[in-house]
């Protein structure tokens, strides 16, 4: 790459250097940056076009405030791209989501530029609220705070959470709404709507602000009069404009719409704003991809579109015409197939249609498809209000962020019983997106609550028998994790039949030593267990294989089956180790007295595994097939 090009970046190693500039310098810096965005991600794939879209917006926070001292927040990590690159990690910034590279998203363990992690939504405001009070509390009362939160996180309940304290709250943050009418599909719900009809005037937020100045310096401005003329002002600016502002009705201070890539005057603004006192809000319009053509265009596909040439737009897509469908898409035409066949099931997704391909089922019935927005405890707790009132719904959460609707499936669901089958889709080690999005703690914390059946599909022919049952008829609360990625047949389309609740199988019978497996990760056993059985040096070991498909309820009969045989157990999950699929099993045989010896392999539970290939991920947790092979032939 040649960096000689940047004239102007290549002299920024930090925001200090940023703020040599001049003004008139920055629209040079922001398209230098958004170049080298683009030649970076196109042969290092990550999260593209929400970078993109606040390249002015990040150029603009270090050029007027001094940061690491002042704090920038970001809710979700897909748009801080720029920011790494010029907080002194432009160099390595090649090595961004690969092991041991530079996290795909900010966290201070990495730069103190990053002030709080942000894998997932709506987390912001909260988070720079706390920082504002410890600053007043602490003797920094001069450290400016900044949230950066996009319009789609606005749909989560924490945000509301967040500005309903603020506004109660005595701080002096700042809001910055990166307002582009996405998150990864189109942003949906009430605040959007609101959002885009939502416009106060330029000039008058000017004259306010001027007007405050004045009064203040004349010290006829004091706390309490403040406040009171902001109600006052808020009142007769509704009256006049026939329109509401939310934000000011929480004694928010509202500036905005203004366009948030036309740097000089966000520059402009941050720096007229920067010092009132209390909680402010600056609502700034982008386009998620801005400056590639192609990402404007299709931002969906473009949010993270793997490889591609930065010329011609023209992405580097794999040939899988010889490959099995993701789960994801098995899942989705599943679900489809099945909804045809029972009017009473409805889907319900948290912002992620396209991810989880509910978009198939939603493009042929679209009224029995929610997108609740970035709202996990809402799709939980929405669903239950449904089933409770004879409808069937699949409610498809990621499993790291079903992590937020703990509360409702416990609360919402399982104490009722109510027939929600909740599918946590990319369960397991996810890969280059790192700890904030491992599905790995779901088994875990599932696994003591009543009334759940939990249950995880070996292959894609599992996964649509399991899909089939969950939907019978009285069935209660029934959780399928699966994987992200490819399935393992091409013929996956096989015929929708039933299991039956509570039962494992056995896959490869064996005399010396049982692996119990749990989901896809049995498919890597099986292969292992075919080079045991074609290796002169182990082909006398005799390995039974069992799946178990489901860690609650347990297959009593099989468990019997096995501590009766075998003095050597050995437990595989793509979950954490402790609490999981292994614990059960050894709790169930120790609670029935069966005395073997039991090993436990999964993911550590000490500490969070960091970003990867799956590949080199297993490898270093020790859950490779050498890994296992090694473990079951000792």
């Amino acid at each position: 790459m040649d960096k000689n090009k940047y004239r102007l970046l290549n002299q920024i190693k930090y925001p200090s250097d940023l703020r040599k500039l001049t003004i008139e310098q920055l629209p040079q810096v922001c398209q230098e940056l958004r170049e080298d965005i683009i030649e970076e991600v196109s042969v290092n794939p990550g999260h593209f076009a929400s970078s993109l879209g606040v390249v002015e917006i990040t150029v603009a926070l270090h050029y007027v405030f001094n940061t690491p001292e002042d704090r920038i927040v970001w809710d979700v990590g897909h748009q801080a791209y720029g920011h790494k690159i010029l907080t002194g990690r432009r160099e390595k910034f090649k090595t961004n989501r690969q092991l041991h590279g530079i996290c795909p998203f900010p966290t201070p363990f990495e730069s103190e530029y990053d002030t709080f992690t942000c894998g997932h939504a709506s987390n912001s405001i909260s988070a720079a609220l706390g920082m504002a009070v410890a600053a007043k509390q602490t003797g920094k009362s001069n450290r400016h705070v900044v949230a950066v939160i996009g319009d789609g996180s606005m749909s989560g309940g924490l945000a509301f959470e967040g500005l309903n304290n603020a506004s109660s709250t005595p701080n002096d943050m700042l809001i910055i709404l990166n307002d582009n009418d996405m998150s990864i599909d189109r942003a949906v719900g009430g605040m959007e709507k609101y959002l885009l009809n939502l416009d106060t005037n330029e000039t008058y937020n000017r004259l306010r602000f001027k007007a405050s100045q004045w009064l203040h310096a004349k010290g006829y401005l004091n706390e309490d009069r403040r406040k009171g003329i902001i109600r006052l002002n808020n009142a007769l600016k509704s009256a006049l404009a026939h329109q509401q502002n939310i934000f000011e009705g929480m004694n928010i201070r509202y500036f905005g719409p203004f366009d948030g890539h036309n740097i000089e005057e966000v520059v402009r603004v941050l720096q007229q704003i920067k010092d009132m006192k209390g909680p402010k809000l600056l609502h700034l319009h982008t386009v998620k991809g801005k400056g590639y053509k192609p990402a404007e265009k299709s931002a969906t596909i473009w949010h993270a579109p793997g490889k591609f040439d930065p010329k011609t737009g023209k992405r580097i897509l794999e040939d899988d015409s010889n490959t099995p469908p993701k789960y994801q898409i098995v899942f989705g035409e599943t679900l489809l197939e099945l909804a045809q066949k029972n009017a009473k099931i409805v889907g319900v997704t948290p912002a992620m249609p396209t991810g989880c391909s509910m978009n198939i089922m939603q493009k042929e019935m679209p009224d029995r498809v929610f997108d609740v927005g970035i709202a996990e405890g809402h799709a939980v707790t929405f669903s239950g209000g449904m089933a409770k009132d004879g409808l069937q719904p699949f409610c498809n959460i990621y499993s790291a962020f079903s992590q937020r609707a703990y509360d409702n499936v416990i609360h919402d669901l399982a104490i009722l019983k109510l027939p929600v089958v909740l599918c946590l889709d990319r369960a397991g080690l996810v890969g280059q997106d790192g700890p904030t999005h491992h599905g790995i703690f779901d088994i875990a914390a599932l696994r003591s609550v009543p009334n759940i059946t939990i249950a995880s599909p070996m292959d894609e022919h599992e996964l649509r028998r399991l899909m089939y049952t969950a939907q019978l008829p009285n069935q209660g609360t029934f959780v399928i994790r699966y994987p992200r990625g490819n399935s393992e047949h091409l013929d996956w389309k096989c015929p929708l039949e039933e299991i039956k609740i509570g039962t494992g199988r056995i896959i490869h019978d064996g005399n010396d030593v049982a692996v119990i497996t749990l989901g896809p990760i049995g498919n890597d056993v099986e292969k292992v267990i075919q080079e045991i059985e074609s290796d002169e040096e182990t082909k006398n070991i005799s390995v039974a294989h069992y799946d178990i498909r489901f860690v609650k309820p347990l297959d009593n009969n099989l468990l019997t089956e096995i501590g009766k045989k075998f003095k050597r157990i050995i437990t595989i999950e793509d979950g954490v180790r402790d609490g999981g699929m292994g614990s059960a099993i050894l709790e169930w045989m120790d609670d029935h007295h069966f005395t073997p010896e039991i090993i436990r392999m999964g993911l550590p539970t000490d500490h969070f595994v960091e970003h990867g290939t799956i590949d080199e991920l297993r490898e270093l947790v020790g859950l490779d097939n050498t890994s296992i092979k090694q473990a079951i032939i000792q």
